[in-house]
């Protein structure tokens, strides 16, 4: 598509949204679409990071990542301390949490993406995400109707280290984990490296005063798994394959009036909407990656991986966006539970992916 038409396509979309659903929604599709130009255009790729840390013991993707995740808990906990109609993303330390974390990160290497890969990739026009952006919807509404069951595999309240330890010594302890998380890193791939890329950087500034423009607007963390589940929750109710009056999920009030009202009304598919359309105007500016094609094999290991990844995300209350980015900046434990599991993940996932030579 011309950049012009669809700076077009964009800008009528934005006029509807503020003229039809709110003026706040109108401008969470602008934030969103700043995403999506920050993660297309730096490549900011959470999986992509991993995977050079694990492979090329290559640190500047986690260094980019330490650096969003630092500047996005200087903003968002004071936020949070501040203005008490702000939510943090809180999850409940579980079962369903340590499971979905590992099996989310095996899969995402295998995808080639997280939630917010998957989208910019597709919006650039990578085939694989395009593929496997219905089918993660599809696992993550799956992993939503079932999420009652894993949950009573055992669970505790969620943990936020604002409320245990106040906002100053919530970011103190945030602050000092990341760096002890770099310290790890820095033993696993030895001296001699380089650690500051800037791509990595210009993307870890945007993103996180992005993330922060987020929380304010939408009053929640950025996130991005619940509007893929909503999106195939809809399409199942206007089918009549779903009744979510008897799920316990979809059954709770917040949830019961997403799924009745309009999605555009969904601060996550707005966002999302976002993301598509600023990868869209990257692709546009740039033309999309030169891709080498897959093999039947390689298109079902990837489909699969892809729906795994909608399914686990779910469990393990959300990706490297809901669960890792929102999780650890609003002082959630549940982010800090789901980083190692995810990585450990990860490790299993790239020797995965070698095997099947993508």
């Amino acid at each position: 598509m011309k950049r012009f038409s669809l700076a077009a396509l964009l800008a009528a979309f934005f006029v509807f949204l503020a003229l039809s659903v709110s003026i706040r929604q109108a401008v969470l599709l602008m934030v969103g679409i700043g995403m999506g130009m920050a993660l297309a255009g730096a490549r900011f790729g959470f999986t992509t990071g991993w995977r050079q840390l694990i492979e090329n013991k290559d640190p500047q993707g986690v260094t980019g990542q330490a650096l969003l995740l630092a500047l996005a808990s200087l903003a968002a906990l004071p936020l949070l301390g501040v203005f008490p109609e702000l939510h943090a993303a809180l999850g409940p330390p579980s079962v369903s949490l340590l499971l979905g974390a590992f099996v989310f990160g095996l899969a995402m290497q295998i995808a080639d993406g997280c939630g917010s890969g998957t989208l910019y990739k597709a919006g650039l026009g990578v085939p694989l995400n395009m593929g496997i952006l219905p089918l993660f919807a599809l696992g993550s509404f799956l992993g939503s109707v079932h999420l009652d069951r894993w949950l009573s595999l055992g669970q505790v309240a969620p943990v936020g280290l604002a409320t245990e330890l106040g906002t100053g010594g919530a970011l103190l302890l945030t602050l000092a984990l990341l760096a002890a998380a770099l310290l790890l890193a820095r033993a696993w791939v030895g001296p001699g490296r380089q650690w500051i890329g800037r791509r990595w950087v210009w993307g870890a500034i945007v993103l996180a005063v992005l993330a922060t423009l987020n929380l304010l607007l939408a009053g929640q963390p950025w996130g991005v798994v619940y509007g893929f589940g909503l999106w195939a929750g809809k399409v199942s109710v206007a089918l009549g394959l779903f009744d979510p009056s008897l799920n316990a999920f979809w059954g709770q009030e917040g949830n019961a009036q997403r799924i009745s009202q309009t999605v555009l009304m969904d601060v996550t598919t707005i966002t999302n909407i976002g993301i598509l359309g600023g990868a869209l105007w990257i692709a546009a500016r740039s033309g999309p990656g030169a891709d080498k094609p897959l093999t039947r094999q390689q298109w079902i290991v990837g489909l699969v991986a892809g729906f795994v990844l909608g399914y686990s995300s779910r469990l393990a209350f959300g990706c490297n966006i809901g669960a890792m980015l929102s999780g650890i900046s609003t002082g959630s434990l549940h982010g800090w539970l789901w980083v190692p599991l995810a990585f450990a993940g990860s490790l299993v996932g790239v020797r995965v992916r070698r095997y099947y030579r993508y």
